[in-house]
């Protein structure tokens, strides 16, 4: 049988070959950027395992609640016995820097959400606020058999994991006192500075009714 031609229009042949190389650069070099970017990213920066990571951190400081709870009251220790400094320079002023460094070392440890009234210590280091609903006193009644979250069915219920974490703890029945509800106006505001003005005051006032 005779052999069929078939004919090529100037775009096909256009489309088959590759762009010339300009003078200076290098065929390969066009090639390459010709070539479409890929979009295959590190598993290591990938959002997924910073996720991961962040919750992986998360149930650390629940796991060791009990030197996270005696850290913390050394911490609070110390920033009281700086309040007469914290007074001086005007607590308004300090807060910007001290809010910077506690939305960051809380965001890194708990996933704080900075809500201004930390309860953690009453949480089993556990932040209520990572709750999907953000109850503050316990759970739903939608906790899922396997102690789940009925909103994020693979993440573990933030109140199952408050009262384990309050079992290792010396003062853990603190998660049975009543919480009051989140006051909005408090928010992104620093909850170390607030405590330390309110236990400073009461310190002050102690003093002064008693030179009286």
């Amino acid at each position: 049988m005779p052999e069929t031609l078939t004919s090529t229009t100037p775009s096909d042949a256009a489309a088959a070959t590759p762009p010339s190389a300009p003078v200076g650069v290098t065929q390969a070099t066009v090639v390459k950027k010709s070539a479409p970017k890929s979009d295959y990213k590190p598993a290591d920066v990938s959002p997924q395992r910073r996720v991961q990571r962040s919750y992986a951190i998360r149930l650390w400081s629940i796991r060791h609640s009990r030197g996270l709870e005696w850290f913390y009251a050394r911490f609070a220790d110390l920033f009281l016995l700086l309040h007469p400094v914290w007074k001086g320079i005007g607590y308004s002023r300090v807060e910007a820097p001290v809010k910077f460094v506690e939305k960051r070392v809380k965001g890194f440890m708990f996933d704080c959400r900075m809500c201004g009234q930390c309860i953690l210590s009453s949480t089993g280091m556990s932040c209520p606020m990572n709750c999907p609903k953000q109850l503050r006193n316990g759970p739903c009644g939608g906790v899922r058999a396997n102690g789940n979250c009925e909103v994020e069915p693979d993440m573990p219920c933030v109140w199952v994991k408050a009262w384990e974490g309050s079992r290792n703890m010396v003062h853990g029945d603190a998660i049975l006192n009543l919480q009051k509800p989140v006051d909005q106006s408090l928010r992104e505001t620093s909850a170390w500075l607030r405590v330390t003005a309110q236990a400073g005051a009461a310190k002050d006032q102690a003093r002064a009714g008693a030179g009286a």
